[in-house]
């Protein structure tokens, strides 16, 4: 594409040098360009990617766009927003494929990969060509690609979206999470419906307080970027978005709301309830245990008649979805016992997910888990205390300590369950601490491996080494 061509559709400053080139593709990462890329620099939190403008030309870039002038010899655009132009040029070079798309964000801190598989379910059975982009990757038209955050960067976004068109997908579901919004990763992009899950704490590392961290997620509803908004209405947040937005339709079990559930039974094996939609009552059968899956099944029901499927199809599609990888998943039973992988790595999502199993637990409920490193270290005490409100007998390990002392962190998840007085132990590698709680079940006893779901890493000082909790369960039980 000529790039006189591309700026004809996109907002700029102005333009050093004679813009009038060819370019292949686009980078934002020196390390990744390559002959006949347009190479976007912009000033980041940690670091400027300014500075590598010299190893972009040497790799090939065809022109630059950039927040200020630089001095070299390719073709220069300006603009003012650096982040936010990534996203508008990607969006114009891939032929604007996401307006070809029916696109549904869901956005939350826990619930939002549950949310998107069960819309995925529903508009399958209602024979609906579908896509899904989030934290166990993107599949589409039999096509998947492993993961690597859970919002993909713009570049990469846009491209997905272009292969999607000429595959034939009609919709996409995908999370997005707290940070793309941040990042203007979704910068230019219109949802048909926007469902917000909930927020609890997360990521304080990162936004510093519950305060910033809920006013970016409520970004993704302002501005009509969303058509309809599905909200939580026994969500602190909800309950304040629900009295802002137009269009804002509500669903809930506690407080009044415009879809619900009722007669809810929860089993080992998965939950029945009666869900009121838009006072069509249909009974739904969920192969997912928890109540919390409830929330997840009202929002996917509530946007997929939004978007016109039925509720016959809704009910099917539900029931369809036999599970999502890590998310308290059902992975083995052991002499007489059951075991459950589940993502679970907030406060919040480590309390629902044993609330949820104490009930059904005839033995002993048994919980290991860990924090992950450099992140939110606030949460560490708070979880060991959850874990041992709940839990019987808790197994402190290691989840990602990254470029952290594993044996830090665990203190600090110490000093929310000492003070409890409940029985504990710490293992600090994750496999043996495993194998360990596998060998302390008996018949009626459930055991909750919580933090990493369906990863397939441990990340250690930088480097991601292959593991999987449902794997390594698998092997240890035989």
């Amino acid at each position: 594409m000529n790039l006189l061509q591309l700026l004809q559709s996109v907002a700029y400053n102005r333009i050093n040098g004679n813009a009038d080139v060819e370019i292949s593709g686009l980078c934002a990462d020196s390390r990744k360009v390559r002959e006949g890329d347009l190479f976007f620099c912009y000033e980041g939190g940690q670091n400027d990617s300014h500075r590598y403008i010299d190893e972009a030309i040497k790799a090939g870039a065809a022109a630059v766009v950039c927040e200020r002038d630089l001095n070299c010899k390719i073709p220069q655009i300006i603009v003012g927003d650096g982040r936010s132009a990534v996203a508008n040029f990607a969006c114009a070079f891939y032929g604007y494929a996401d307006k070809k798309l029916k696109l549904v964000a869901v956005t939350g801190t826990n619930g939002k990969t549950t949310t998107t598989y069960m819309l995925e379910s529903i508009f399958k059975a209602a024979g609906k060509s579908c896509g899904v982009i989030g934290t166990l990757g993107i599949s589409y038209a039999e096509k998947f690609v492993a993961p690597e955050l859970t919002t993909p960067d713009p570049i990469f976004l846009h491209g997905i979206f272009a292969d999607m068109v000429k595959s034939g997908v009609q919709y996409v579901f995908m999370e997005v999470s707290a940070h793309a919004i941040y990042f203007d990763k979704i910068s230019g992009l219109n949802f048909e419906v926007g469902i917000f899950t909930n927020c609890t704490q997360d990521h304080l590392d990162f936004f510093g307080n519950m305060h910033d961290y809920a006013e970016c997620k409520r970004k993704l509803f302002a501005n009509k970027k969303c058509k309809y908004s599905v909200v939580n209405s026994d969500d602190n947040l909800g309950q304040k978005l629900l009295l802002e937005l137009d269009d804002c339709i509500s669903y809930g079990l506690k407080n009044p709301a415009d879809v619900f559930a009722v007669d809810i039974v929860e089993r080992i094996d998965g939950t029945t309830f009666v869900i009121n939609l838009f006072d069509e009552l249909y009974e739904i059968n969920l192969n997912i245990p928890a109540r919390h899956n409830v929330y997840n099944a009202m929002a996917a029901a509530m946007c997929a008649k939004l978007l016109g499927i039925k509720t016959e199809h809704v009910a099917q599609g539900l029931c369809n979805l036999k599970k999502v990888s890590g998310r308290l998943e059902h992975v083995a039973k052991y002499n007489g016992a059951d075991i459950f992988v589940d993502f679970a790595h907030t406060p919040d999502g480590l309390e629902k997910s044993l609330q949820a199993l104490k009930k059904l637990c005839d033995g002993r409920l048994y919980c290991l888990f860990g924090c992950g490193g450099n992140r939110d270290a606030s949460k560490r005490p708070i979880m060991g205390e959850i874990a041992a409100k709940y839990a019987d007998f808790c197994i402190i390990t290691s989840d990602n300590p990254r470029f952290e002392d594993p044996y830090d962190i665990i203190t600090q998840i110490e000093a929310g369950i000492k003070p409890t007085g409940k029985s504990y132990v710490t293992v600090t590698e994750r496999e043996t601490a495993t194998e360990y709680a596998i060998k302390l079940l008996e018949k009626g006893d459930i055991l909750l491996v919580a933090g990493k779901g369906g990863e397939y890493y441990q990340e250690i000082m930088g480097i991601k080494h292959s593991y999987n909790d449902n794997t390594v369960i698998k092997k240890i039980i035989g």
